[in-house]
């Protein structure tokens, strides 16, 4: 995970402010692969990643004058992009609600391979990837941004909307629930694993 420097992302924060192009290029390729991942990894479809993606930097570009000069940038297109993501969920069961009998015609319908599992080199990381997937979303999310993300625990509650110990008892269970998934000799090299290989 790339670490931005607080005072760094303050003048960033300060120059997107201002419209300034070259602010919105830095952010795009300081926090871009970052965003597009925890997208792919809570959508598990990298077309819907990609597009909830693209609407977070849209976001950026409409509300950047609006900012508050001490705002966390990336804890601030985190939020953004899991809201999105939130929004798409919901419209999604709102189509499907209505049109039980077309499903095979819609494309989220169709079941595909995440590109996490089909690119894993090792059987450890599949799995992994595979118990990862299979999470409420709920559980998901915080895994990722603190696990992955290596958010601090405050940071992701603010992403998330909830307080800390909340998400503090969310991460538990994730945990738990994705230990749950795994084999009892695979739990503690998948343990690991979260920091690193879901990178």
């Amino acid at each position: 995970m790339l670490v931005v420097n607080p005072d760094s992302e303050v003048d960033l924060v300060r120059r997107l402010r201002g419209r300034d192009p070259d602010a919105f290029e830095e952010a795009h390729r300081l926090f871009h692969p970052r965003i597009f991942a925890f997208l792919a990894r809570l959508a598990r479809r990298r077309d819907v990643a990609e597009d909830l993606a693209e609407e977070t930097w849209l976001r950026l570009v409409a509300h950047s004058s609006s900012l508050r000069p001490d705002t966390q940038l990336g804890a601030w297109l985190f939020t953004v992009a899991r809201n999105l993501y939130r929004s798409y969920c919901r419209s999604r069961h709102m189509e499907t609600g209505h049109a039980d009998d077309l499903i095979g015609l819609w494309p989220f319908g169709l079941q595909q391979p995440s590109p996490f599992e089909a690119t894993a080199a090792n059987e450890t990381e599949r799995r992994l990837e595979a118990a990862l997937a299979s999470l409420p979303d709920k559980y998901r999310e915080v895994l990722l941004l603190v696990g992955v993300e290596g958010q601090e625990p405050k940071e992701a509650a603010v992403i998330c909307g909830i307080t800390p110990e909340s998400l503090r008892q969310r991460l538990h269970r994730a945990r738990t629930l994705l230990a749950e998934r795994l084999e009892p000799c695979e739990q503690s090299a998948a343990m690991q694993l979260v920091n690193e290989v879901l990178r």
